[in-house]
């Protein structure tokens, strides 16, 4: 009879988020992923990731067909902004307990992330491989991670959600 190897899997426990929230606490980008796919090449990229409140993510689009992007939150609070080609607001989403649990963003809409405390993380499911934005999936109308201007952003987009608590 041949022998088979023991069936993959891996668990997603608090032990789990809490050491990634730490990785990204850690990290001058204030965010870090766990990726659960095998490799960057892998048909289905299926990963965690911990963002802290002053972590920019850069607003973009993914251009592919395949790329549209699953977000669940698992832990904490989370805000989506989803913009028009012109970088104006469409709609804000609020992710976490309490509110929706998760949103499908389709292929080609603008969106960036805000972490709404400390400790957030979701899980994050779209098509590989993993290719870094091409051209024209970085917000033209937002500044880049790098830029001086970034930090200013991301209070701007976190206080959309602040003004949304408040209204």
């Amino acid at each position: 009879m041949p022998e088979h190897a023991p069936p993959r899997a891996r668990l997603i426990d608090l032990a789990a988020l809490d050491a990634l929230t730490a990785r990204a606490q850690a990290s001058p980008r204030r965010r870090m992923n766990d990726n659960l796919h095998p490799h960057d090449g892998h048909p289905a990229h299926r990963l965690l990731n911990a963002i802290e409140p002053d972590s920019y993510v850069q607003p973009h689009r993914h251009l592919d067909p395949a790329k549209d992007e699953t977000i669940l939150c698992l832990r904490g609070r989370f805000g989506c902004i989803l913009f028009d080609d012109t970088g104006a607001v469409q709609s804000l989403h609020r992710l976490g307990a309490g509110y929706a649990c998760g949103i499908d963003i389709g292929h080609g809409q603008y969106h960036s992330l805000v972490s709404l405390e400390s400790g957030s993380v979701m899980f994050e499911a779209k098509s590989g491989p993993y290719l870094p934005l091409g051209t024209g999936e970085a917000a033209p109308w937002a500044p880049g991670a790098g830029d001086p201007a970034a930090g200013a952003y991301l209070r701007w987009m976190a206080g959309l959600f602040a003004a949304l608590q408040a209204g």
